[in-house]
């Protein structure tokens, strides 16, 4: 009788898991040379990533840590510290000055979609449309999703390509991907 107890709470939980999303068993790649934990939120993990200091530096700034902290879920394209450095000379710097929060804010928000969106269903969505998809971001954007021969690229409003290269980080409210360029609202 003990054995069946136990086997029934064990399978209550595992259900429990799948219904609600957790991922138990799910092996995160490393992202900036940290293990990523499925059973961390975005913010807990992201400031582990030394390929993200400045995407970290960026939702500080913007005052977004709670929110990236909360129940989500949400779907993040997280910008590389390399992606940065690829923008204009200062534009960092300047989007970093509390002058302007609004405009840093509208940038990274163009970077959360709010859902759960796994590569496994961006590529299903991505067929299912006829070769790509498009997102509404949490800040408003639309982003064109493509998938093909297994890489994901993510287009922005203003025809930026970004190359999705880490994908499916399992988080505790959702999941990153880690993209090549920093996406930017319609100008």
């Amino acid at each position: 009788m003990t054995i069946s107890l136990r086997a029934l709470s064990l399978a209550a939980v595992l259900s429990f898991g799948a219904i609600s999303g957790v991922a138990y068993a799910q092996e995160n790649p490393e992202v900036g040379g940290a293990a990523m934990f499925a059973d961390k939120n975005i913010i807990e993990n992201a400031v582990n990533s030394a390929d993200h200091t400045t995407l970290v530096a960026a939702v500080k700034a913007a005052g977004l840590v709670e929110t990236l902290s909360g129940p989500g879920p949400f779907t993040v394209l997280a910008p590389t510290n390399e992606a940065f450095d690829a923008l204009p000379a200062g534009t960092v710097e300047t989007l970093l000055k509390p002058e302007n929060k609004d405009q840093l804010t509208k940038i990274l928000t163009c970077h959360v979609i709010p859902a759960k969106a796994l590569s496994t269903d961006i590529v299903s969505m991505v067929e299912e449309d006829g070769g790509e998809h498009v997102v509404d971001t949490v800040g408003g954007c639309k982003l064109t999703l493509k998938a093909d021969g297994g890489k994901v690229t993510v287009t922005d409003e203003n025809g930026t390509v970004a190359n999705v290269t880490i994908a499916d980080v399992i988080q505790s409210n959702g999941v990153i991907h880690v993209i090549d360029k920093v996406l930017t609202p319609k100008m």
